[in-house]
């Protein structure tokens, strides 16, 4: 292992709020060492120690790499007609999976994990340094099984999401595919997954169908996550807090309960304005999350049908123009929140013992994510202490 310092760093942003009144920890005139896999010093420039290998930012800003707390990265087809569709006029529903279902089972494995890789490396190149993905498009024991396979071979974060919606074979039994999912399918999906979702929505699961899908889950040693709320109001936020999940994901039409059970629970509520951009439905309210004290993350939910971006960036453009947050939130969002969603505290900061993990964009501060949208702006990116880009 050998030793990198950045140095003439115009903003360092370390997400240590112990660094000043803001909690993005901003660090002017900077430096940040790596050694191996992990952050060991930060500080000003002119204080930096030696290192065997120097690299100058040239008055550009260095942050943390984006935690993507949520996406669906295996799948096969394309939904560009649903989407073309959508935008002259028709409204979007959970129906549209059954698309990407039948495109998913058709596919052979070598396909899929093409497809997830161009993704992942996509999003790298856009700065995302851990990513979370599920399965969800395959809906049998044998096909969720092998999206999971296939994902974490990719990523620790992995999680198992055979209640997406009802497979098609059980649609006039949706007690019959909530058995298999909690059973059957469940058995064969848990040694490949961290995590257990449910979709928790009209057209989708209600709350008795989505609370039987994450306690079963739950026995096995996956912990909950949930899709809540997203088209309608519902037990969905409630239940996430009931059951201790890392991330309520959605959020877009909640109660006054709902945000006071969000607030005083460890459960994070992940904002996904992807969705909302490529759906034209209705803006969660990320002003009023944080203003009542609620954790908040920011993440892509890349999916090929109501988000199909692979970028944080553009979606900090969007909290900020669109959901009522600040520059500085919405990449402490991305970042540290990110991390808080998936119960993480090695990534997410650029602190002493963190994993080196970390973006070099091309302008002088984090604004400029949200000040220039659209524009590539990132120029290099090390995971794990290693330059990838």
């Amino acid at each position: 292992m050998s030793s990198t310092a950045i140095v003439n760093i115009a903003t360092l942003v370390t997400n240590d709020p112990s660094l000043g009144a803001s909690p993005l920890g901003p660090v002017r005139d900077a430096a940040v060492v790596m050694d191996g896999d992990r952050i060991v010093w930060t500080g000003e420039t002119s204080k930096a120690p030696a290192t065997d290998n120097r690299v100058d930012a040239e008055g550009r800003a260095v942050i943390p790499g984006f935690v993507d707390s949520h996406s669906h990265l295996v799948f096969a087809g394309d939904r560009t007609e649903e989407f073309n569709a959508r935008m002259s006029g028709r409204p979007y529903g959970a129906g549209g999976i059954r698309t990407t279902v039948a495109a998913t089972r058709a596919a052979s494995d070598a396909e899929l994990e093409a497809n997830l890789t161009r993704l992942l490396t996509e999003a790298l190149r856009q700065g995302t340094t851990t990513l979370e993905t599920k399965s969800g498009y395959g809906l049998t024991a044998e096909d969720e099984a092998r999206a999971l396979r296939l994902a974490a071979r990719h990523t620790d974060e992995v999680t198992y999401l055979g209640a997406h919606i009802v497979a098609p074979e059980y649609a006039d039994d949706p007690a019959g595919y909530v058995a298999l999912v909690t059973g059957a399918m469940l058995d064969a999906c848990a040694p490949h997954a961290r995590w257990i979702d449910v979709f928790c929505e009209k057209g989708a699961f209600d709350g008795d169908q989505a609370r039987a899908v994450l306690t079963a889950g739950r026995a096995k040693g996956l912990h909950p996550r949930v899709h809540a709320n997203q088209l309608s109001h519902g037990p969905g936020v409630q239940l996430a807090v009931e059951l201790d999940a890392a991330s309520a994901d959605h959020c877009t039409h909640l109660t006054a309960p709902d945000v006071d059970a969000l607030a005083n629970s460890r459960t994070v509520a992940t904002l996904l304005p992807g969705a909302e951009f490529s759906t034209r439905a209705e803006w969660p309210d990320a002003r009023r999350l944080i203003d009542a004290g609620v954790t908040v993350a920011l993440s892509t939910d890349c999916n090929p049908g109501s988000s199909f971006t692979s970028s944080v960036p553009f979606c900090i453009a969007l909290a900020v123009r669109d959901m009522g947050m600040t520059p500085d939130e919405a990449l402490w969002s991305a970042t540290a929140g990110g991390a808080a969603a998936l119960r993480r505290t090695d990534i997410g900061r650029l602190t002493p013992g963190a994993r080196a993990d970390l973006v070099l964009l091309d302008a002088p501060s984090h604004v400029h994510l949200a000040y220039r949208p659209g524009v590539p702006l990132v120029g290099g990116v090390w995971r794990h202490g290693v330059r990838v880009l």
